[in-house]
């Protein structure tokens, strides 16, 4: 999975000291419910008892081919909050040195991506603790909805002391027969059947799905052309 800029990839053993490098960094771990790495040898041992699986991934960037991070995903049975049984919960990080450029946003696309298409569940879930609102608006800027639900998760650093805020992305409802004839079909905003799309993404919830989960300069591009 991959970007312009990152690629999501499974973790190596060779990344135990990049791990370690922004792993050790006290404002990185405890903001998301684990210690900072001691050593070297324990980001090893972390590699490969705890992320060396088929929902973890390494976030790399691609300029450096240094891994900056975290992604992954645990699925029923093993989420940190109750969810059904198929739905899964998204966890992530990013080093200090890489917050607010967007990285963390496009890493969660994927996933979301990955999760929705190819896995095949129905629902994501996802939290963050009240202190760290930073992670809440990625996922916002995803197309999370906050569930006004909190939650006390003592298998996290600081779990039993902190509640998290939960948050969930239902999978988008298939676009209906209008959505599908407008983009098929039309290529001009003023065409009768442009003005009528115009009209009626006002209350199709396939589309609305499929809005909310746009970045802010698409949503904006979409804006402009349809005047909407």
């Amino acid at each position: 999975m991959e970007t312009n800029r990152i690629l999501l990839r499974r973790w190596l053993e060779s990344d135990a000291e990049s791990l370690f490098k922004y792993a050790s960094d006290p404002d990185v771990g405890p903001r998301a419910g684990w210690t900072p790495h001691k050593n070297v040898e324990e980001s090893l041992l972390v590699i490969r008892k705890i992320f060396t699986n088929d929902c973890t991934w390494a976030i790399v960037l691609k300029e450096s081919d240094e891994v900056i991070g975290c992604m992954g995903y645990f699925p029923f049975g093993k989420s940190n909050i109750s969810i059904g049984e198929n739905d899964c919960e998204v966890g992530y990080w990013i080093a200090k040195p890489y917050w607010n450029q967007g990285i963390c946003t496009e890493s969660l696309r994927l996933m979301i991506n990955y999760c929705f298409n190819e896995k095949g569940f129905n629902t994501i879930w996802s939290d963050h603790f009240i202190g760290n609102p930073a992670s809440g608006r990625v996922m916002i800027k995803c197309g999370f909805k906050d569930t006004g639900m909190l939650n006390t998760c003592s298998r996290l650093l600081g779990g039993d002391k902190e509640q998290v805020k939960i948050y969930k992305l239902e999978k988008s409802p298939i676009p209906c027969a209008s959505c599908k004839l407008r983009a098929k079909y039309d290529k001009n905003p003023k065409s009768l059947l442009g003005r009528f799309w115009r009209w009626h993404i006002g209350f199709c919830p396939g589309w609305k799905a499929y809005f909310n989960s746009l970045s802010e300069e698409e949503k904006n591009a979409y804006k402009e052309k349809y005047n909407i």
